[in-house]
């Protein structure tokens, strides 16, 4: 699992605590409240530079995508152009012309249909990141809200109340605890969707090994065809 997974667990698991039942169990509410302070905050400090980094990620992923799908668009049109100007010197009987610029034409549709499949195998990437940065924005949301009312709860408890060591309170982040098990739930589903990620990988490298076999040529011949057939 990630670090930013990992992170989103853990917010997730805090941003779904029931925490007026656990300061209401509590022997100690101030330190309970306190604890619970504490690990917010440290929480949102970390769900925040994960927010920073997946942004940049995506970001990056997105340019690269942009760019991909522009290549697609460049080397679709210089396919064109070489094949118009192909078709017109055979058509002047200057057959020998006209196969260099067809050969031109097959590289450059070679370069459109490696484009294609990157922009093509780069949108679940940039899907998931997007899933994960709006994942995680909700869930600081949440937990920034609930930040303040501890704050205020915990402000609230009586100064005596709040001097005790919260070591020696309930421990929200004891595995035993309907909390604990919350976070155990929430890192299984994450790693099922990690495997059926690594499954979906799995057959994507196989589809493009098949892909890259004599088949490009097929596909390459069948563009140039379609090409011609619309000049």
């Amino acid at each position: 699992m990630s670090d930013k997974q990992s992170v989103l667990g853990r917010v997730v698991r805090l941003a779904n605590t029931d925490v007026g039942a656990l300061v209401e169990r509590a022997e100690d509410r101030g330190a309970v409240l306190g604890r619970l302070v504490r690990d917010y905050t440290a929480a949102i400090a970390d769900a925040e530079r994960a927010v920073s980094t997946t942004l940049g990620t995506l970001r990056l992923l997105e340019q690269d995508h942009a760019e991909d799908v522009k290549a697609d668009a460049e080397w679709g049109a210089r396919a064109r152009a070489v094949s118009r100007k192909a078709d017109a010197l055979r058509a002047t009987g200057s057959d020998a012309a006209a196969d260099t610029f067809d050969r031109l034409a097959k590289v450059a549709l070679g370069k459109q249909l490696r484009a294609e499949r990157e922009a093509t195998a780069a949108e679940p990437a940039i899907a998931a990141q997007r899933d994960l940065v709006a994942r995680l924005g909700a869930a600081l949301d949440g937990m920034r809200t609930r930040l303040g009312r501890l704050k205020s709860q915990h402000d609230g408890v009586p100064a005596r109340e709040r001097t005790r060591d919260a070591a020696d309170s309930v421990n929200v982040l004891d595995t035993t605890t309907e909390l604990g098990r919350f976070e155990d739930k929430v890192r299984r589903e994450e790693a099922r969707l990690a495997g059926e990620g690594e499954l979906a990988a799995s057959c994507l490298d196989a589809e493009f090994e098949r892909l890259e076999r004599p088949a490009d040529t097929a596909e390459v011949e069948a563009r140039l065809a379609a090409l011609k057939a619309t000049t």
